[in-house]
């Protein structure tokens, strides 16, 4: 049985290579389509036709997971754009290092631990499944599980497209600050994940609640350090030049839908599996690192 599932799960991210690899395919073929448009134009074609490929596969195998790490996967071919091809023909190699370090290994972290826990195309998250249940089940699942999450990851990439590819200002020491903010955030949230995982593997913790290390002080640990790591790219950005200070809608937006919509999807799930679960909510913060309270 192990020896099936290993295979199951060998050919599921098999397909899903293939699959991506058409997808970028496909981009660079629209991007090139609109090449004489606004660059962040193209981006933003090239970004949604790639999700539309893998929107059509989902359907095709029947799971709506296969868009899952389209959300770290999708950002490196779009800095690697911004970098090498800038708007402002200026080629800031120090920029580029200090930019793109935290997003590679944002990027890498969060698929290396994607393929980690995915069983394969036999599973399916949970959310998707219970938003497809909704009226218009296929509407939602085009554009609330596909078409959404990437205009989001789009618009929240957008600070980035001003820092590489449009001001021209120097690196300085603001910069080298907010760079090592954004490695912070994804190390935060590295080690919430890493914890997480350790107290999985402990059968004799199913059905109980993650009470202890990051744990202990907030109820999505790993969130905050996904939250914080896009406020990183604004802080980058608006380290560069205080004009792109309005770009904090961008991080803003994400952040509301982590707290109003994904931590609350995961509380809820968590209320029905765990029975010391209202408790734990009840005592700890949903996102903010800090000391328990009791709110009842």
């Amino acid at each position: 049985m192990e020896v099936m599932n290993q295979y199951t799960r060998l050919k599921s991210l098999i397909l899903t290579f293939i699959v991506y690899c058409f997808a970028l395919f496909v981009a660079v073929f629209f991007s090139l389509q609109f090449s004489s448009y606004n660059q962040w134009v193209v981006i933003l074609v090239a970004h949604v036709a790639a999700t539309l490929v893998v929107f059509l596969f989902s359907k095709l195998f029947n799971n709506s997971s296969l868009y899952d790490p389209f959300w770290s996967i999708a950002p490196l071919p779009i800095i690697i754009y911004l970098s090498l091809w800038p708007s402002s023909g200026e080629l800031d190699y120090l920029k580029i290092l200090l930019i793109c370090i935290p997003i590679t290994f944002w990027s890498i972290r969060l698929t290396v631990n994607w393929i980690r826990r995915w069983e394969g195309l036999n599973e399916e998250d949970f959310r998707y499944i219970n938003l497809k249940k909704l009226p218009f089940s296929e509407l939602v699942d085009l554009f609330g599980i596909h078409v959404y999450p990437t205009l989001q990851v789009n618009l929240s990439l957008l600070p980035v497209y001003f820092a590489l590819s449009i001001s021209t200002a120097e690196v300085n020491w603001l910069l080298y600050v907010s760079s090592i903010f954004t490695i912070l955030a994804i190390i935060l949230e590295t080690i919430a994940d890493e914890q997480l995982i350790d107290f999985k593997k402990n059968k004799s913790n199913y059905g109980k609640t993650m009470k202890t290390g990051l744990w202990s002080l907030s109820r999505h640990p790993n969130y905050l350090g996904e939250v914080l790591f896009w406020w990183g790219l604004f802080f980058m950005t608006l380290s560069l030049d205080f004009q792109y200070w309005y770009l904090f809608i961008c991080p803003l937006i994400m952040n509301l839908m982590f707290s109003l919509i994904t931590c609350q999807m995961m509380d809820k799930r968590s209320l029905e599996k765990r029975t010391d679960y209202l408790e734990y909510m009840n005592s700890t913060h949903q996102l903010l690192l800090w000391k328990s309270r009791n709110r009842i």
